[in-house]
């Protein structure tokens, strides 16, 4: 028993922590080889391949960020670190809102192409790592069109999670109206809407399917029924088997503003999306967690 512990202590206390982590990778990074490095890219071979046939551009954006603190609603997951002067940027947590300010800013003189994807990281502190495949469509209001391109990329993996529709704009009504907290529908805090004693608004945390949306129609009140409508239209258009609708779902990204979508099986996400405003642009996108779907496929 002495010898190994002999041979760790005589160098130094560095030199046995390089010994116990040569081999290691930090808790929250990727490795994938041989069958999941096949699968990873399969899942990127197929989605762009069915993207660039649909008229998308392909697009890399910079590993570090100086706008990331507008998308995420946690700053505490974004990794920081300093530029040449000392200004602070983050590593790129997030895609979306780089991608339509480089598009629009960067690159709006020597294009005017509107459908753009990414096939691309993104870091969260300490050393979490998620591969995505990202779409944005710039300049586009519908959220289908964006959602067509997910199911596609799916249905070619013979994949049919549970595809959940929301509407960010309805908590943050029922936040003013109710003078609710945001934090309340990010935690799904139940006990504190129905403390309130509101049948409808019981209702609107019981309703599931997009045909249940009529019956509530007659008794929330005005400035839902707009918003309520918007996901029953999303959901008459779809031609995917497993929906199911979540009217007081909120998401922690900061830019969605209204349709909103998840691609979920049990305690997994698939793939997420929905329409987002990034200055005075409003466009529609979705990210596939590229990493969640190796998972799928490889069990």
């Amino acid at each position: 028993m002495t010898e190994p512990l002999t041979a760790c202590l005589t160098p130094s206390i560095l030199d046995c922590s390089i010994m116990v982590f040569e081999h290691e990778i930090p808790e929250g990074s990727k490795l994938y080889f041989a069958e999941t490095a096949k699968m990873k890219r399969l899942i990127e071979t197929k989605a762009s391949t069915l993207l660039s046939d649909a008229g998308f551009e392909e697009i890399l954006t910079p590993l570090f960020s100086y706008h990331q603190h507008q998308s995420v609603s946690d700053e505490w997951e974004l990794i920081r670190l300093g530029d040449s002067k000392n200004h602070s940027m983050s590593l790129r947590a997030d895609s979306t809102i780089d991608v339509v300010r480089i598009v629009n800013k960067r690159l709006g003189g020597n294009t005017e192409h509107k459908k753009w994807f990414y096939i691309q990281p993104v870091y969260r502190y300490p050393a979490i790592e998620q591969y995505q495949v990202g779409v944005e469509i710039i300049d586009e209001t519908n959220l289908s069109v964006a959602l067509t391109q997910a199911t596609r990329i799916l249905n070619s993996l013979e994949m049919s999670p549970l595809l959940q529709i929301s509407n960010i704009n309805i908590p943050r009504i029922l936040s003013e109206m109710l003078g609710l907290e945001m934090d309340d529908f990010r935690h799904v805090n139940i006990e504190k809407l129905f403390s309130l004693d509101i049948e409808w608004l019981r209702r609107l945390v019981y309703i599931q399917h997009p045909n249940e949306i009529d019956t509530v129609l007659e008794i929330v009140p005005e400035q839902l029924k707009g918003e309520l409508i918007k996901i029953k239209e999303l959901c008459a258009g779809l031609e995917y088997p497993n929906v199911v609708i979540a009217p007081l779902y909120y998401a922690k990204m900061l830019y969605y503003d209204e349709l909103f979508f998840r691609v979920i099986e049990e305690n997994e996400v698939y793939a997420m999306g929905g329409r987002y405003k990034s200055d005075e642009t409003v466009s529609v996108g979705f990210a596939i967690y590229t990493d969640a779907l190796i998972e799928a496929l490889h069990t």
